[in-house]
């Protein structure tokens, strides 16, 4: 009889740019205020990349590799790259291959890029754990890298939007054990597409004739949109329906969460989503206070942060979850 197999989290990892823009900053760009940021988001500085130092991909590898450290692995023990991204370093090919050529890895180790935005991580997460359940691969790494910063309209009319997002990268690695209740207990994956335009960047669309001529003369289309009061009415019902969807097919109860670490996509929406859940201050993890809303990476940054700090322990009942673009939302619990 074969053993079963499940996927624990044998490292984790993460970078940010050196370069910290304050909400005084951003005041010197468009008509805003730090408190009108703070009220509406909890934002206070997020990180913006540096031309010529940052890429989607180095960043990666700078999460990778401190990952692969904590795991006590090196990148050609890597079988697999997971890259969740909505920023690539080109429109094509994918930047999980250029992790690859970043990492210096074995020339054939597979990559693929994974494009849920927000839920990004989490739907890649749970992928690399079908492929180390199945036997197929024994390393997995997973990533979430982003560069946001030189795609945001920083007039005024962008402020809405421009004001939450931040640069960064995270990574983590996943390896086999057959120790039953352990690792990654399960995954939980939804989308809602009929919202698709609530949240979006529409151009350059490959369903234009003369695609870039098109896109320059929308140029707004370029730039992110989101419909703020929409996204928020949905992520604080769907937030709380997929954490109970992981605590119940485990047979669990929100008082067993030992940390909730959700995307980080809104101060207000973790807080509604926390007193939702009827969770103590120290069993959520918020850092976008000094990051902003990284999408993907969002959730591998606050991660390697919670357990570099300490709030994440051996035998801890951790959740992930995130909502976002597309309408896209998942859960997954870990037993740490």
């Amino acid at each position: 009889m074969s053993t079963l197999r499940y996927s624990e989290i044998a490292g984790v990892g993460h970078y940010v740019p050196e370069r910290v823009v304050t909400n005084a900053d951003i005041e010197q760009l468009m008509e805003t205020t730090d408190a009108w940021i703070q009220e509406r988001t909890g934002i206070k500085e997020r990180r913006w990349f540096t031309e010529g130092v940052d890429t989607t991909a180095n960043m990666g590898a700078k999460a990778a590799r401190r990952a692969l450290e904590a795991a006590g692995l090196t990148p050609d023990d890597v079988q697999l790259i997971v890259f969740a991204t909505l920023s690539p370093d080109y429109f094509f090919p994918g930047s999980g291959v250029l992790l690859q050529r970043e990492l210096g890895m074995k020339e054939a180790t597979p990559a693929f890029d994974v494009r849920n935005q927000c839920s990004g991580f989490i739907y890649s997460l749970s992928m690399a754990d079908q492929f180390i359940k199945t036997g197929m691969y024994d390393t997995v790494l997973v990533v979430g890298s982003e560069i946001h910063s030189s795609g945001l309209d920083k007039s005024t009319r962008g402020r809405a939007v421009s004001v939450i997002f931040g640069d960064g990268a995270g990574a983590v690695v996943l390896r086999p054990s057959t120790q039953e209740g352990h690792g990654i207990l399960s995954t939980h994956l939804h989308s809602q597409g009929e919202h698709a335009e609530e949240l979006i960047v529409k151009e350059p669309g490959s369903n234009r004739e003369g695609r870039v001529d098109y896109a320059i003369a929308h140029e707004p289309d370029m730039y992110p949109y989101m419909n703020g009061q929409n996204v928020f009415k949905h992520a604080v019902v769907r937030f709380p329906q997929v954490i109970k969807e992981a605590l119940d097919q485990n047979g669990m109860q929100p008082q067993d969460i030992d940390m909730l670490i959700p995307h980080q996509a809104n101060l207000r929406i973790t807080q509604y989503v926390q007193q939702k859940m009827g969770l103590s201050d120290d069993k959520i993890f918020s850092n976008i206070q000094r990051y902003g809303n990284t999408t993907a990476a969002s959730i591998p940054i606050a991660l390697s942060e919670a357990v570099q700090e300490g709030k994440v322990k051996r035998g801890d009942l951790v959740c992930l979850a995130a909502f976002g673009s597309g309408f896209t939302w998942a859960s997954a619990l870990i037993k740490w």
